[in-house]
């Protein structure tokens, strides 16, 4: 019901609101104009981009902004969650369908089910958010948004089709997993969830076409009149860099969500059964949240690269000058993500027998961790009083200002990279005996490996400090491409070393400590607020515009707040997430049996089932 909703007024908005705005009738519209970005001719389509003048509804004493703020980063949050969830039930569905331990292929082929059972509640509530984000749109900013609805009007009932088509197959995917769960049956519902899994992208992709298009418009002309070229709307200078950042961070926030639950009912739990089974699940999407952090360094690169690129002055503004210091804000909690990171990793060798032999190392990595960390949140301007500044003689300090360039930045969190897959690396091999006969050929390769690429990005960075701004711009790429080389080989070379390597004892899941899973909450409170944040960087860049250079924000609440009242606004944000989500995980298993019971087996309890390692 929620859903139909949704796709209503989607058809309604695409329909109502591309009705023709004052002064549009008599213009000429046989004359080519020319495009903003792409620089060619067309014929305008639709109605110039206005100045609102004082358009904007008051509802005493509700802020507009504020309600904007709080509706759409909560169905942000949602749309995320609905995009990770599935594509995570159809990667654990078919890791069980390949496995050959009829057990192990049983758990996870259960877990994606169970996954998958949350992502078809949180559907409804994605959906509910989205109609009253439209809603509030069309009421606070209802010339906005007739602009908005009439250029992008074509595009809409492809988006409603899309969302209607998404919501069917998830539903499918999920009541058809039991008729569907044996041979040729099988290979048919995987199907269903890679259509579904295809609609929940295209979706993200159109979405985004909004998002990027008032930062950086094309297909329009001067006045922001559409110029016909739907692909030229569609494909804006920021629109492939948002969709690889947004992708990423909405995988990470759906496998923070299922951590931070995972550590949840570990946590709640006495039984060593559901202890065993919560501390595997969360180990398991503690992985496919690291996997997709790795390379969001590089995206965010490739976003902020692109953003200098079509105007350097908004890259200023969001690195350099107004919105600067929220990246060093967040630079703090991607470092502090990454220690949690290495902390969970550490306590996880408590389920290993013998893991405490890799202790000392941790020590060592720490401290690499923190020299990294170190650089990584200095900034090239440090706050300073006039008297300061005079001391010193100039606006960056002479050593440690070297720190806040790009390739110092770039240098840091590429080690940080490094030093986490060093981590992984020893917590794989902690239990384990190496019987290849070239296995110490094999270490002295990986430390080789490590050792030799880390310097080499340090080298890089180091040299940044002596070359023009415009030229240490590139040095990102050689090191970027030498962490992939590290990452890469590492974790090759060291599969090859463990291949029939002998075990010292079974996996113990449920023997982390429960610091260890309270980690798991700080990580995933963690990436919820970097998102928050993040996002609204990305839309306080556009300062005064509601379409970047097209259509001004005069609204009395048209200012780019304090860092003091952003950082508020993004915990409530988070607050509310995370308040929303629980009840949601409790509304979805309200009903359900206990997760350690097979029906199949019902001796076998998850203590026994865990009792072999499982690969991941």
């Amino acid at each position: 019901m929620k859903t139909g909703v949704s796709v209503f007024l989607l058809w309604m908005l695409g329909f109502v609101l591309a009705a023709p705005m004052p002064g549009w009738a008599g213009q000429d519209v046989s004359a080519l104009t020319e495009d903003v970005y792409y620089k060619t001719d067309g014929i305008p389509q639709s109605p110039p981009a206005m100045e609102t003048g004082s358009t904007y509804p008051q509802w005493q004493p509700l802020n507009n902004r504020i309600i904007i703020w709080l509706v759409t980063q909560q169905h942000t949050y949602f749309g995320g969650f609905v995009l990770a969830l599935p594509l995570f039930a159809f990667l654990l569905e078919l890791l069980g369908l390949t496995r050959r331990d009829p057990l192990a292929a049983q758990r996870y082929d259960g877990l994606g089910r169970d996954i998958l059972r949350v992502g078809v509640v949180s559907l409804s509530v994605t959906a509910l958010l989205g109609s009253v984000m439209l809603g509030a749109f069309i009421t606070f900013y209802p010339v906005f948004m007739t602009y908005m609805g009439s250029t992008f009007k074509q595009m809409m009932p492809l988006y409603a089709a899309v969302f209607l088509g998404e919501s069917f197959l998830l539903v499918l995917y999920y009541y058809s997993w039991d008729r569907l769960a044996q041979g040729a049956g099988k290979w048919v519902h995987l199907s269903i969830g890679v259509v579904a899994n295809g609609m929940g992208v295209m979706l993200l992709l159109l979405a985004n076409a909004w998002a990027s298009f008032m930062m950086a418009p094309a297909g329009v002309n001067a006045e922001g009149q559409f110029l016909g070229n739907v692909w030229h709307l569609l494909h804006s200078p920021l629109w492939n860099p948002l969709n690889a950042h947004r992708f990423l961070a909405d995988i990470m926030s759906g496998g923070a969500v299922v951590v931070a639950y995972a550590a949840y009912r570990f946590l709640k739990t006495r039984a060593q059964e559901e202890r065993a089974y919560y501390d595997w699940v969360g180990y398991v999407f503690i992985v496919v949240v690291v996997c997709a952090l790795l390379p969001m360094p590089f995206a965010g690169y490739w976003l902020m690269r692109s953003v200098f690129e079509f105007r350097q002055e908004m890259g200023m503004t969001m690195m350099g000058g107004l919105l600067s210091w929220l990246f060093v804000v967040q630079a703090t909690t991607i470092g502090a993500l990454f220690l949690g990171i290495n902390y969970y990793i550490w306590q996880s060798l408590g389920r290993l027998r013998d893991g405490e032999r890799y202790h000392p190392y941790f020590k060592f990595i720490l401290v690499g961790l923190m020299v990294s960390f170190l650089v990584w949140f200095t900034p090239h301007t440090i706050a300073m009083t006039p008297s300061e500044m005079k001391a010193m003689g100039a606006a960056q300090h002479p050593v440690i200002g070297q720190f806040g360039v790009m390739s110092a930045k770039n240098g840091a969190i590429n080690v940080m990279i490094c030093l986490t897959a060093l981590s992984y690396l020893l917590y794989r091999r902690a239990n384990r005996i190496i019987t290849v006969p070239w296995a110490a050929a094999g270490n002295v390769a990986i430390g080789t490996l490590f050792v030799v690429g880390m310097a080499n990005i340090v080298w890089v960075s180091v040299y940044g400090f002596f070359i023009p701004a415009h030229v240490r711009v590139g040095l990102s790429i050689p090191q970027g491409a030498t962490t992939a080389t590290v990452l890469l080989g590492g974790l090759a070379l060291n599969h090859f070393l463990l291949k029939g390597s002998e075990v010292r004892g079974p996996i113990q899941w449920g023997g982390i400590s429960v610091r260890g899973m309270v980690a798991l909450f700080g990580i995933a409170a963690t990436f919820s607020w970097v998102m928050g944040l993040m996002g609204y960087i990305r839309s306080a860049g556009r300062l005064g515009w509601h379409v970047n250079e097209l259509m001004a924000d005069v609204s009395p609440w048209a200012f780019t707040p304090a860092i003091t009242f952003a950082a508020k606004m993004v915990t409530i944000n988070m607050v509310l997430f995370w308040a929303s989500v629980f009840f949601m995980f409790w509304l979805a298993t309200r009903d359900k049996r206990p997760a350690v019971v097979e029906k199949d087996a019902p001796s076998m309890s998850f203590v026994q089932a865990f009792s072999r390692e499982e690969s991941v």
